[in-house]
């Protein structure tokens, strides 16, 4: 374990350690997690990422057959970090891994064979044509044989790629500030374009005749300002491919042969993301709506490469279900039950009948299962024999629902230590803010609830899975009701006999870590103590400081670092210092330059240049995520004790 901390008692804190708890906080570290998986077209393998406990979660890979799952091979890498996706080729022969060195944002994309005997992988990727270096490179998918990549620049300038994984050739299919390539088929190429929550998707195509050669950009959806159209999948077309999107007469009489169809994931004109055919052709855009649910969107979604089964996964209140639209005839069939509460990670056989996906519980670390679409049959794929309880087994989380201080609905999940009576009880704020708080998997919790301490992991606004206009409630200056959300969860669970209002903390993990500094600024009477992850303290440097792709994609969040200044600093708890009460603890990987480490630095230099209490953990292998297993422990029992060492607001003390 690699962990660097300055753990120095700051002053009214005399030596001790106050990141250790007061007694062994019971972590769970049974079994390998396992997640991410790849079918392989043809079926005869799938591939995936195991996080076995010993360092950074890797890529494996094993055999298919009607025997069941073969010996596993790992996918072995000239780099170091954590593996965060990895796909097959179109044609079964290749693997594309995207991997983060040293856990950080400038990842990198490495393709190897799937021969079992040829362990040789090269990178790809990694230079523009004049030799200058890409800032960070995603994994996409596969043009048919060729790998999908967007190399952003420092700058911020997306390169959408395609490139040959055996002679790394390269051809670029677009370039612009804040693009993203979503997929490329036979001469047709998605991008996406536009910062975050307000996505659009564009149709790139060459069109050669004899007075040009040009590349022709169209629009998919109408201009839907606040609609997000994040993720999209080229139908193949020509003669020998009926369409999939306009089927049978009057519209199928209108088909161009030498349109483009298209499947989009997009809350264009809705509430929540619908499964949406588009196609551009000759006579402009037509679009369907080929799956949609009230009060219900759709996460994520596979196309077979035969074209007849699209797999999708629903988002219901938190709660996943994975269900089946065949084509051409888009035919909905009944979901298929999941042995878990939420699913990721989906993935398809190239003619339908096997899925792949990822499916976790709070009482369940991520598990690869396959599943045949014609019967329903699970397979769960086991590395390893778990036995015996760990600390998240016993986790059963109540969803409470209640409205904020303005009548906005709130909502959050419970998880209850076992006491009589109200307790200590911390609040812990999801990332994004764009995520969601569900009943999947969090390290955190077993072992907090096992300490004596309730949980409560709030949906304050901002979050997705509750319609468009809920995710955009916090943009600007909507940032001041989402921090007052927080207060007014905690009155809340007080309100309820569910917290000691004398016992109440914060902590949360990226915009969760900014929330938590937040809460002990704007509301610094309301908190015993406050542990902040990978957080910002300070908007105007955060915007400063953090990679040039991720500070263009923000400001629609927070707002623009000229001309929102007076918003940013304003917002910004590093300019509201003099109003912390509670200690704090802040947690840091030392390789993120997401949200820089200075940004808890900064909090704790100038908290205790005031004579407060405030401790800084680094751990100097991970990123902007806690990733190895033996940090999550150290990260978990440092959060427990800070909690235990902390039992009383400081205003009930000196009250």
């Amino acid at each position: 374990m690699s962990v660097s901390r300055t753990i120095t008692p700051g002053p009214g804190d005399p030596g001790r350690d106050t990141s250790a708890p007061a007694h062994p906080v019971r972590f769970d570290e049974r079994g390998w997690h396992t997640y991410g998986a790849s079918v392989s077209p043809d079926g005869s393998a799938f591939a995936y990422i195991i996080d076995d406990g010993t360092g950074y979660p890797r890529a494996a890979q094993r055999s298919l057959s009607k025997d069941g799952v073969g010996d596993l091979r790992w996918v072995r890498l000239r780099a170091t970090g954590p593996v965060r996706k990895v796909i097959h080729s179109t044609d079964s022969r290749w693997l594309a891994v995207e991997i983060a060195p040293s856990g950080g944002e400038h990842h990198q994309v490495w393709v190897v064979t799937t021969d079992a005997d040829d362990d040789t992988a090269h990178r790809i990727g990694a230079t523009r044509p004049d030799g200058r270096s890409f800032g960070t490179v995603a994994l996409v998918g596969w043009d048919t044989d060729w790998v999908l990549i967007t190399a952003t620049e420092p700058d911020g300038t997306a390169h959408a790629l395609r490139v040959h994984p055996g002679t790394s050739t390269t051809t670029t299919l677009d370039v612009r500030v804040g693009g993203a390539l979503v997929d490329s088929w036979k001469g047709a190429t998605l991008v996406r374009v536009g910062p975050r929550g307000y996505r659009d998707m564009l149709l790139l195509r060459r069109r050669v005749d004899a007075a040009s050669d040009e590349i022709v950009m169209t629009p998919l959806l109408p201009n839907d300002p606040g609609a997000v159209t994040d993720h999209g999948y080229i139908l193949d077309q020509g003669f020998d491919h009926p369409s999939s999107v306009f089927v049978g007469p009057p519209q199928d009489a209108l088909r161009d042969l030498d349109s483009v169809q298209a499947i989009v994931i997009s809350d264009f004109d809705a509430k929540y993301p619908r499964l949406l055919g588009v196609e551009v052709g000759a006579g402009g855009v037509r679009f369907r709506v080929l799956a949609q649910r009230p009060g219900a969107g759709i996460d994520e979604f596979a196309v077979s490469h035969d074209q007849s089964t699209v797999a999708m996964l629903w988002n219901i209140n938190g709660r996943s279900e994975l269900q089946v639209l065949t084509l051409p005839d888009q035919t909905l069939h009944d979901p298929i039950p999941l042995p878990g509460a939420v699913a990721a990670d989906l993935s398809i056989s190239a003619a339908g009948s096997l899925v792949a996906v990822t499916v976790s519980s709070p009482q369940h670390s991520p598990l690869v299962h396959l599943i045949n679409t014609g019967t329903g049959d699970v397979l769960a794929v086991r590395d390893d024999v778990i036995t015996g309880e760990g600390p998240s087994s016993g986790l059963h989380p109540e969803l409470l629902e209640f409205s904020a201080r303005d009548g906005m609905p709130l909502s959050g999940l419970l998880f209850r230590a076992r006491r009589d009576g109200p307790g200590p009880t911390l609040l812990y704020f999801h990332g994004g803010p764009e995520a969601q708080t569900r009943p999947d998997y969090n390290f955190l919790f077993g072992p907090l609830v096992d300490a004596g301490i309730t949980v409560f992991a709030p949906n304050v606004r901002g979050s997705s899975g509750y319609g468009r206009l809920f995710s955009h409630a916090d943009d600007r200056y909507g940032r001041y009701a989402g921090i007052d959300d927080a207060a007014d969860c905690a009155e809340f669970l007080v309100s309820q006999g569910v917290a000691d209002p004398d016992a109440i903390y914060c902590s949360g993990r990226s915009y969760g870590g900014y929330l938590t500094l937040a809460c002990l600024t704007f509301h610094p009477d309301m908190f015993a103590a406050g542990i902040a992850i990978c957080g910002m303290s300070d908007l105007e440097s955060f915007f400063r400081n953090t990679e040039p792709w991720i500070a263009v994609a923000a400001h629609t969040k927070y707002g623009h670092p000229e001309s929102d200044r007076e918003l940013l600093a304003d917002l910004s708890p590093i300019h509201r210092i003099a109003d912390v009460r509670a200690p704090l603890l802040v947690i840091h990987g030392a390789h993120d330059t997401n949200v820089p480490v200075s940004e808890s630095q900064q909090m704790v230099d100038e908290l205790r240049a005031r004579g407060a209490i405030a401790e800084l953990l680094l751990f100097n292998d991970e990123g902007h995520e806690i990733v190895k297993r033996h940090n999550q422990q150290r990260l978990t029992e440092a959060v427990a004790g800070w909690v235990l060492r902390h039992p009383v607001r400081p205003a009930a003390v000196t009250g």
